[in-house]
């Protein structure tokens, strides 16, 4: 049942993201609300890149504060499973803070210091810039902040759909 279940979520996920990138679908608010449904299905069954992306929504579009700490949570999920960008998005909420989750720098690194290692090049540029800069409760280490650029620009020409992947550290 797990796997007809997963099979299924995997089908909704893909119909979702379908709706979401088709630009000649009418943006009808009654298809937005059934891409959205899609979308909360998928991240409530724990698809990682449904818990991402609607996550991400939730996060920066959500109106009340409920919705943007739901959508903190299904991107702290989406980064505990492995998804580059939630990492990433997880780094940024730890470094800003929310409601639900107060500013840790420290968290912040470590989620940044994550994705960063695994391809995403905005971790790995943001941790330059602190090791440089001296933020972060990091100190300013030249050597780190190169490692880190090097990184960063080496992992530059990743977007998209590479992000989300799973392969993306053995192609690198």
């Amino acid at each position: 049942m797990t796997q007809a279940s997963s099979l299924f979520t995997r089908l909704e996920y893909r119909l979702a993201e379908q709706l979401f990138h088709t630009r000649w679908l009418p943006r009808s608010p009654r298809t937005q609300r059934l891409t959205m449904h899609l979308f909360e299905r998928c991240a409530d069954a724990g698809h990682p890149a449904a818990l991402s992306l609607y996550g991400h929504m939730l996060f920066h579009r959500g109106i009340s504060p409920q919705d943007k700490a739901r959508g903190a949570r299904y991107v702290l999920e989406a980064a505990q499973a492995g998804n580059l960008k939630a990492q990433y998005q997880a780094g940024l909420i730890l470094e800003h803070g929310c409601a639900q989750y107060p500013r840790r720098e420290e968290r912040a690194v470590t989620w940044y210091a994550r994705a960063g290692e695994a391809g995403h090049p905005l971790a790995a540029q943001r941790l330059a810039k602190a090791y440089r800069l001296g933020e972060l409760g990091l100190p300013v280490d030249s050597a780190q902040a190169t490692y880190w650029q090097a990184l960063a620009e080496r992992h530059d020409g990743l977007e998209g759909e590479e992000l989300d992947s799973d392969d993306v550290q053995a192609r690198h």
